[in-house]
């Protein structure tokens, strides 16, 4: 059975009934009511900053991405006057929880946790909820437990889906000289909750052409179906990893001056392991260089851009992830309504999980300067501009 679009669909529908929820211990309109009653001794009774201790778990320091965002929300929530505990996994889940266990012994009134596998962490927020510590998942749902309270991410459908609409707008510009679009999907890590999001948006868009035989997989690496996207799915993001299984398919099912027209990465780390791959079987950007998708705008994958080897990427400004973040932190302390946009789209396998949704964006290498070194994202020098 295919994922249900009632739990992937982010769409406007879900925006649109936000409107009409009322004020309530997990969700609150835009504006901000004035504190009365129950409110009102909640925010006398805050505790000061300084005595608050909040927890930041993320997976790993192997990723640029995860390094940005850890100490973005770092520093936002010292500047408020928080102590924190920001603690980096490895990737490895028994780390997490014991690093996850630890604030949690610490005192931590809350803790912030970009997951490893969604799925393992129920235990140690068993003990979350004894000790009244909320918990807000960040960037990646936390699946199988009661005892999340928030979650904080972009729009992950939309993210696939922007992908794979930039591949059917510019699908014609890399045919074949016989007209056949050769095609190759990847998808991400198939312990992240994310990369199933990723994967439906994008092949929504395109499996009606793989269907079709518009879009021909020469690998055969097209899943039957969008719940079959962990038969491609690439194990802790790895660019290494990506890059074997581009240069296993380059190597077996390409040859004789037959070329791999688009590939679909669903984010930066995978898309750098593919062009590694084309680079050493002999591609060279410019005329029969492949459509190549990604996500996060890393440094390294925006320079590909600029060099013509990596199409586009999806933009999801962690800055704004962050601070929003930092915002639910301070509204948890404070006693405060926690400010989410979405109670419809995320369900766990146990509940709804409250969230706050922020859209992502397409950048190109025309955009870059607009949108990467404008915002103060990168400067230009990091680029080489």
């Amino acid at each position: 059975m295919a994922i249900s679009r009632r739990q992937l669909l982010l769409s406007s529908v879900a925006v649109t009934a936000v409107g009409a929820l009322t004020a309530c211990s997990d969700e609150r309109s835009t504006g901000t009511p004035a504190a009365t009653g129950d409110d009102a001794d909640s925010m006398a009774s805050a505790p000061a900053a300084s005595d608050v201790l909040i927890g930041i778990a993320m997976p790993t320091k192997s990723l640029e991405r995860w390094n940005r965002d850890g100490a973005h929300l770092e520093s936002l929530l010292k500047e408020k006057g928080y102590q924190t505990s920001l603690q980096y996994a490895d990737n490895k889940q028994d780390q997490q929880n014991n690093q996850v266990q630890n604030m949690i012994n610490d005192g931590a009134m809350a803790v912030v946790i970009a997951s490893i596998d969604g799925t393992a962490l129920g235990p140690v927020l068993e003990q979350a909820k004894s000790r009244d510590v909320k918990v807000i998942a960040y960037d990646r749902l936390i699946n199988g437990s009661e005892n999340v309270d928030y979650y904080a991410t972009f729009d992950n459908f939309k993210v696939g889906a922007l992908q794979g609409q930039f591949i059917l707008d510019n699908k014609d510009e890399y045919k074949s000289e016989d007209g056949t679009i050769n095609f190759e999907p990847f998808a991400g890590s198939p312990d992240d909750n994310n990369a199933k999001f990723f994967f439906a948006g994008a092949w929504e868009k395109v499996s009606p052409l793989v269907e079709s035989g518009e879009f021909v997989v020469p690998s055969g690496k097209a899943p039957a179906s969008e719940d079959q996207w962990t038969t491609i799915g690439i194990p802790a993001w790895k660019s290494d990893t990506a890059q074997s299984e581009m240069e296993n398919r380059l190597n077996s099912f390409y040859g004789g001056g037959k070329k791999v027209n688009i590939v679909l990465s669903p984010n930066d780390s995978l898309a750098l392991g593919i062009v590694q791959a084309l680079d050493g079987s002999g591609y060279a950007p410019g005329d029969g260089w492949p459509l190549v998708t990604g996500q996060d705008a890393d440094l390294a994958n925006v320079k590909n851009m600029l060099a013509d080897k990596q199409a586009m990427t999806v933009w999801k400004d962690t800055r704004k992830l962050g601070d929003q973040v930092a915002v639910m932190i301070e509204q948890v302390v404070n006693g405060e309504d926690v400010e989410v946009n979405d109670t419809e789209s995320y369900d766990n396998g146990v509940k709804v999980v409250p969230t706050y949704l922020l859209e992502p964006e397409v950048v190109t290498k025309d955009t870059v300067q607009e949108k990467l070194v404008d915002s103060g994202f990168y400067t230009a020098a990091d680029l080489g501009l």
